[in-house]
């Protein structure tokens, strides 16, 4: 299994969780997920952790799911779809629910399930040439599994924005958004993810986990039954046509039957 996410941890207890699949833009596979959900759950059990950074090599933090992987999941049979799905939202409960700050360094682009990762952080911040978009609808899909979690941290109304028309938009409507706490240039991107993990430092850290459950029992529900109409509506849309013609499509390098040029 190759090494898809690296960890390295500092003499302060900080945690940099960096994915590493740069020739894929770091999109998801079953790989990086499962050791997504892995690092999760191994630093959140580390007493010497005092707060986790997760970041991304390369050009990109997080390209969205890995469409080869989801091309595999729709060809599969209906249980190997729903452990693909599964697996998707183990790893993001896992982040959501880690017992240590988790503070997102977003280096460059998040489509999809990228803004999803950075949903589940307590906070984060982005580099302003940063570009974003849950491009789901596109592909005939939804943003199933992070779905909870995106609207949790941005709330419905600013989701309804940028959930259904798959849009790209700025880092500057990502802060708007409430998705990062600042967009900088990239020569700052370090100092400012230094600047929110600083306080945390001098935190009792039981305190700050305790903090962090109270916060997601206050906050909107996201529990069993959630979770699972969440895998529940990802594995519907990959049984649907429209998925299964929208990633076909992209393979293709067309349009998809749905597309209607606003140019004509």
């Amino acid at each position: 299994m190759s090494q898809e996410v690296k960890i390295a941890t500092d003499a302060r207890g900080v945690a940099t969780v960096t994915l590493n699949r740069v020739d894929k833009h770091n999109a998801l596979s079953a790989n990086l997920i499962a050791q997504l959900h892995d690092a999760a759950t191994r630093l959140g059990a580390d007493p010497a952790v005092r707060a986790v950074v997760l970041t991304g090599a390369g050009a990109s933090f997080c390209a969205g799911g890995d469409l080869d992987w989801m091309r595999a999941q729709m060809a599969a049979d209906g249980p190997t779809r729903a452990a693909g799905a599964r697996a998707l939202a183990a790893m993001l409960g896992a982040l959501n629910i880690l017992p240590k700050p988790l503070i997102g360094r977003v280096q460059g682009q998040a489509f999809g399930g990228g803004i999803g990762l950075i949903s589940v952080c307590d906070v984060a911040v982005g580099v302003e040439t940063a570009r974003f978009a849950l491009t789901e609808t596109r592909l005939g899909l939804i943003p199933a599994t992070i779905g909870p979690y995106v609207t949790a941290r941005i709330g419905e109304a600013a989701a309804r924005r940028v959930f259904l028309s798959g849009r790209r938009f700025d880092a500057d409507e990502a802060v708007r958004l409430g998705l990062l706490a600042r967009a900088v240039p990239a020569t700052e991107l370090d100092a400012a993810t230094q600047a929110e993990v600083a306080p945390y430092l001098a935190c009792a850290p039981g305190a700050v986990a305790r903090a962090k459950a109270q916060l997601r029992s206050l906050g909107p529900r996201i529990d069993a039954q959630v979770i699972e109409h969440s895998i529940a509506a990802l594995v519907a849309c990959w049984e649907d046509a429209e998925a299964q013609e929208g990633i076909a499509a992209f393979f293709e390098r067309r349009k998809p039957g749905w597309w209607v040029d606003t140019d004509a």
